[in-house]
Formats: C-alpha cells, sequence, structure tokens
C-alpha cells in the first residue's frame, strides 16, 4: 500500500522514511483514507495474532530481540540524526536523555522485549469460576484487548516496549511516533516487523504510523472506522491533554507525574538521603521523579537542611517554602503554581508540613494520582499513607523512581495508567487483556 509516497511492504522504502528530510511535509494523499486503510490491516492481524499459539508469540519475540541487536547500527544511525535535529532545535538536556539510543541502552531494550517472552502467557487464564445451582458452570477468562494504538514522542525504545508487550498479549499494535524520535522509531519498527514475519506471524501486528502529519492523530482518536479499541498517550501534559479531550475509544493515560516523597518524623535520614536523591536525580525526564520534597516538621531541624543541601550540591535547583528559604542562601521561594509542576529537570520543591496529615492533603490538593513515597520507620504512619494516599502507585522507603513496568515484574510497560478504570499503575500484558464468559451446560434451559 502506498502511504507517505512510500511502500510499506519495501524494507528500503521504510528505511527512505527514517532518514528523510525532516522539514519535508510527510501528507500525502489522504490520511484519513490511508489512516483507515492500515487500521483494517492491523484488525485483520489482531485476529490471527488472538489464535497464534504462546509458544509463537514467544518465538516471535525473540525474533525481535535478535533483530533489534542485528539492526543496531542502523538504530544508532537514525537515532544521531533525531539527537542532532533536537540539539539545532535546542531542546533540553532532559528531554535529549529521553531521546537518547547508545549501545548500552538498545542492548538493554532487545533484553526487555526478550525478557516479555518470560513472562506467564495472559491469554486464557481462568480469572474466576463458580458453578450455579441449576448446574451451568460459568469461566471468566482473559481475552486480547484487540488493536491498541500508541502514541508517543521522544521515547524511541516506546516502539519496542509496545509492541512486545501487545504482542505477548495477543493485540495488534498502532504506534505512532512522535517527529523528534521518528527516524529512531521507524528503524526499530522495522526490525521488530522481521521478527514478527521470522516467526510466522504477520509483520502488520506491529505498524508504525509513516507520517508525521498530525492529522493521522487525529484519525486515530476517532478510532479508524472501529479499528482501534484503546489508546495509550505517552508524552508531555499537552499530548495527553489532547488524547483524553479528542478520544473516542477508551484511553489508558496519566496527564501529569508530579510525584512527592514525604519524609515523615520517623524517617532515618540517611535512607532519606539516598531515597530522595535517587527519586529526583537518577532520571530526571522520566514520570516517576520525584517533584515534590515534604519534609515533617516533627523533624525538620535535624532533616530539613541536610536533604536540601544534598539536593542542591547535586546540581538540582530547589524552590521552597518560607521555612526551607531559610536554610540555604541558594533557594529561591516557591509559588503556588510550584507545587503543581512537573519539572522533568533538575528542579525540586520542597514543603515543610504538619505532620501526616499536612502531607497527604498537600498530596491529594496538589498531585496528579501517579506516584508518592514515604520514608519512616513507622509502620503505622507507613500502613495509613499506603491507604490514604489515592495514586497509582504509593511506595514506604523506596524511590519514586520505581514506577516503571520492569521493575514490577512486567517486563516493560506500555505507559502508566492513573484513571480508575481497568488498569490502574503500570500497564502490563495482564493490563492489556480483557475477558469473557464461558459457560459450560448439560442442557439446560431458561423456565
Amino acid at each position: 500500500m502506498a502511504f507517505d509516497g512510500v511502500n510499506m511492504t519495501s524494507e528500503g522504502a521504510l528505511r527512505r522514511v527514517s532518514t528523510r528530510d525532516p522539514a519535508r511535509d510527510d501528507a500525502a494523499g489522504d490520511i484519513a483514507t490511508q489512516m483507515r486503510a492500515l487500521g483494517r490491516r492491523a484488525r485483520k492481524a489482531a485476529r490471527l495474532i488472538a489464535l497464534a499459539p504462546e509458544a509463537q508469540r514467544n518465538a516471535a519475540l525473540a525474533a525481535m530481540a535478535a533483530a533489534l541487536r542485528e539492526h543496531a547500527a542502523p538504530i544508532l544511525a537514525a537515532n544521531a540524526l533525531d539527537l542532532a535535529e533536537a540539539r539545532a532545535a535546542g531542546q533540553t538536556a532532559a528531554f535529549i536523555d529521553r531521546l537518547l539510543l547508545d549501545p548500552a541502552r538498545l542492548s538493554d531494550m532487545a533484553d526487555a522485549v526478550a525478557s516479555v517472552a518470560g513472562l506467564p502467557d495472559p491469554l486464557g487464564r481462568v480469572l474466576a469460576s463458580w458453578t450455579q445451582p441449576n448446574g451451568l458452570r460459568f469461566e471468566r477468562v482473559a481475552t486480547p484487548l484487540g488493536v491498541i494504538a500508541v502514541i508517543f514522542e521522544s521515547r524511541p525504545n516506546v516502539t519496542a516496549d509496545a509492541g512486545a508487550l501487545c504482542l505477548k498479549s495477543g493485540n495488534a499494535a498502532i504506534l505512532r511516533a512522535g517527529s523528534d524520535s521518528f527516524r529512531s522509531a521507524s528503524e526499530i519498527a522495522l526490525a521488530l516487523r522481521e521478527g514478527l514475519e521470522a516467526a510466522g506471524l504477520p509483520g502488520d501486528a506491529i505498524q508504525l504510523v509513516p507520517t508525521r502529519d498530525r492529522a493521522a492523530v487525529g484519525e486515530m482518536l476517532q478510532g479508524l472506522d472501529g479499528c482501534v479499541d484503546v489508546v495509550v498517550p505517552r508524552g508531555g501534559k499537552s499530548l495527553v491533554a489532547r488524547v483524553q479531550s479528542d478520544a473516542r475509544v477508551p484511553v489508558f493515560a496519566h496527564l501529569d507525574g508530579n510525584c512527592h516523597v514525604y519524609v515523615h518524623a520517623q524517617a532515618d535520614l540517611a535512607m532519606a538521603r539516598k531515597i530522595v536523591l535517587n527519586a529526583k536525580l537518577r532520571r530526571t525526564g522520566v514520570c516517576g521523579s520525584a517533584e515534590t520534597l515534604l519534609v515533617d516538621r516533627a523533624c525538620a531541624a535535624t532533616h530539613l537542611s541536610p536533604l536540601v543541601s544534598a539536593l542542591l550540591d547535586a546540581g538540582c535547583a530547589v524552590r521552597g517554602d518560607t521555612d526551607t528559604q531559610a536554610t540555604d542562601p541558594r533557594i529561591t521561594a516557591a509559588t503556588e503554581d510550584d507545587w503543581a509542576t512537573e519539572y522533568l529537570d533538575r528542579i525540586i520543591a520542597v514543603k515543610v508540613v504538619s505532620g501526616l496529615d499536612g502531607a497527604i492533603d498537600h498530596i491529594e490538593r496538589y498531585g496528579s494520582h501517579h506516584t508518592d513515597a514515604i520514608v519512616t520507620a513507622d509502620e503505622a504512619a507507613a500502613k495509613r499513607f499506603l491507604a490514604e494516599v489515592d495514586s497509582a502507585i504509593v511506595l514506604h522507603n523506596a524511590s519514586t523512581q520505581f514506577a516503571d513496568g520492569g521493575e514490577f515484574g512486567f517486563g516493560a510497560e506500555i505507559g502508566i495508567a492513573t484513571g480508575r478504570m481497568h488498569a490502574r499503575g503500570p500497564v502490563g500484558v495482564e493490563q492489556l487483556c480483557s475477558f469473557k464468559y464461558r459457560v459450560h451446560g448439560s442442557g439446560q434451559i431458561r423456565p
């Protein structure tokens, strides 16, 4: 099929897309018609993937991981072009870090795809079973969702993570990369397609939208004539807000990652220091990065200054309340907006709160229901924090940077969901399944 001036069945054509001039207008022909055709191919592939045995899906995952390693040179070359363009555009260091692929990260990406094969098969699981008095036996059984559309921005690794998780869970994937990662994602998608076909599965089970034209996103959000079953946005607030506003199909998403670390009165200072530095600075551009540090007033005299000094000495800007500002002249005053800001940068807001109630109230008012942590030796305080903070992920004595599907044992994640329906937290293979009921009888009729 012709799309964006190339033949999508041609390996060479897809490679030409991945290294093309970004200034060129990607739109060619009727985007709506061509996107709907892409959706139909995905729906057809989804039916085949749903019926593929676990061994074949796992063989495809192994072949996809091998293809990523074999295609390391063109993937890294494409990424170098994406990085050069981003740097020329003056993108931030955090943005560059999200976009960057190097041999180590590419190896980790391939390992993550291979590890998904080792996860238990989510399909066909009997989630519940019971027998009614009339002898009918009921089973609730896990089934694929169908076609999953993933719209992401600067992280090229999402291409591999999403493709692998969708395949393992018996779904087809339509992936739309941002302009910044378009070349990298195109090369990765080519490797994934080769792995699928090597295992005898349809390459159309993982399709990258081969255009930068934003009209393609609008078509995806409308559902491609019923071919899309769920949309997962991975990106900044403006992207997620648009998806949540315009989508005509269900959405798994989080709008912000405004994550908190609360240092309770009974926190060990050495532990708190280690957790706070890791939560904020391990990778500032990920959605699990801590954006606000809350320090209990009961331990502020001993804990606040050392924690703030450690952050400042590590190159992190601190925006604090009056109590925090008094500890170091390098601290700038926090505004009301700072408490609700996802910086995704080496910046953190710091506030002294009045006990556990003050921390929970602050998180409820300003948080985004993503990931929040308490540091304390008081088990009762931790139990209450974990129960009352209404976030998708709550942690006790651990860094917020564990908000990651791989760290949960999911192999990878397709995104973090903060809603309250179906999937919440890291969306892995189990969350990419729905269910149906199987009813077994012996000739019963309803009176």
